[in-house]
């Protein structure tokens, strides 16, 4: 086992980012771009034993929209431990070095893609969604939604204003930097735009999309955003992507491309004609747990005071407090009060983004409460579903 006294973890220097980066492609078994395209936009940490980086990642500082408000986040991205150095607990020193500088910063809440989801569910991160990619042949979309009135442009970039007013129904989007279009588009050099509008109107929806091989059938259409401000809107976007049946067979909405709405489903006709494929799912932790509640939005029409226990990052004993909202505005404040509903942190996680749409759900999930109790604080944040859209 590695000596865990001679470790040490600081922010890099190019020299030791540049040594990050061989040591990620050897743990990878790939050379991983966005280390050196995100680096600028990120606090950088690597780990360091007997001069050699043995771990590292980038800590990105960007808000996510909750309850209609951006909510200051950090998104953990681009990790690695050496193959060597696995099993030693390095992720977890890792991880609470590399949030402390963004905390400093602001940021309430973290997010991370990850297939280790045991150590982040351990560490209070926890999965408020599934995640799909969605492949549907082409010409089910021509055959199931109809050409609409509605005129269409194309563009390198998507309506930035359109996209950042959509994104705030949902719980989860970035609220988008300003580097994400430059970025994506060093990702996927030939992605396009299109937005959607009735005659003299303005925009109602922003898709990007490009194309890449297919093993089997050469080319494949492949969504990156599908932003629809109604059903309209969506059926004219579907149906667009329809029209290239003629040379594409297949449109994959890559994971986050397409929203959890049921609509594309049920207006497919041909039994099996949208496969899905599951993806390690987008997890979400609160840092800070009343400043988390305070810069939510909440619905104006909802009213709780409840009191709460959330179970202590050790997991040995629960926290109470207060849960007041009303007027739009929430407040988490310790209590002495005896809670009605008991929730883990990943529990908490999830009933933040909207995650429990049910009382049923939640005590299925393990969140302790009697009915009654718990539909109440369900519906204070069932306005909005989860949805992370950026994938990172």
């Amino acid at each position: 086992m590695p000596d865990e006294q001679s470790l040490t973890i600081v922010e890099a220097d190019d020299d030791l980012w540049s040594q990050y980066a061989t040591m990620a492609r050897r743990g990878y078994g790939h050379p991983v771009p966005d280390i050196t395209r995100l680096r600028p936009y990120a606090d950088a940490r690597v780990a360091v034993r007997g001069g050699r980086v043995v771990a590292g990642g980038l800590g990105l500082p960007i808000p996510q929209f909750f309850g209609g408000q951006s909510v200051p986040s950090a998104s953990m991205a681009c990790a690695c431990v050496a193959p060597e150095e696995r099993g030693s607990n390095l992720t977890v020193s890792m991880i609470a070095a590399r949030l402390r500088p963004l905390q400093e910063r602001g940021a309430v809440l973290a997010t991370i893609w990850t297939t280790s989801t045991r150590y982040a569910r351990r560490l209070g991160w926890e999965a408020p969604a599934t995640v799909f990619t969605w492949t549907v042949p082409t010409d089910q979309l021509r055959n199931s939604f109809d050409p609409s009135d509605l005129e269409i442009s194309h563009a390198a970039a998507g309506n930035e204003p359109l996209q950042r007013e959509l994104a705030a129904r949902w719980n989860g989007p970035w609220s988008r930097p300003g580097w994400w279009a430059h970025w994506q588009q060093q990702e996927h050099p030939d992605l396009t735009g299109s937005q959607f509008n009735r005659p003299g109107q303005p925009a109602t929806g922003v898709l990007s999309l490009a194309f890449d091989h297919h093993p089997a059938q050469g080319r494949q259409l492949v969504v990156h955003d599908f932003w629809a401000a109604d059903a309209a809107t969506a059926g004219a976007m579907l149906a667009f992507l329809g029209r290239h049946s003629s040379r594409i067979a297949t449109v994959l909405f890559q994971r986050t491309g397409l929203p959890p709405a049921p609509m594309l489903l049920h207006h497919l006709h041909r039994a099996g004609a949208a496969t899905a494929r599951s993806w390690h799912p987008w997890m979400l932790r609160v840092l800070d747990l009343s400043r988390a509640v305070r810069l939510r939005g909440w619905p104006d029409g909802v009213s709780v005071d409840l009191p709460i226990e959330v179970v202590t990052e050790t997991g040995d004993a629960t926290q109470p407090f207060d849960l007041r909202i009303a007027g739009g505005t929430g407040e988490l404040t310790p209590s002495v009060r005896t809670g009605r509903v008991t929730l883990t942190r990943g529990q908490f996680a999830v009933w933040y983004a909207g995650g429990y749409r049910t009382a049923p759900a939640a005590q299925l999930a393990g969140v302790r409460g009697d009915p009654q109790t718990l539909a109440h604080l369900v519906r204070s944040t069932a306005e909005h579903e989860p949805w992370l859209s950026e994938y990172f």
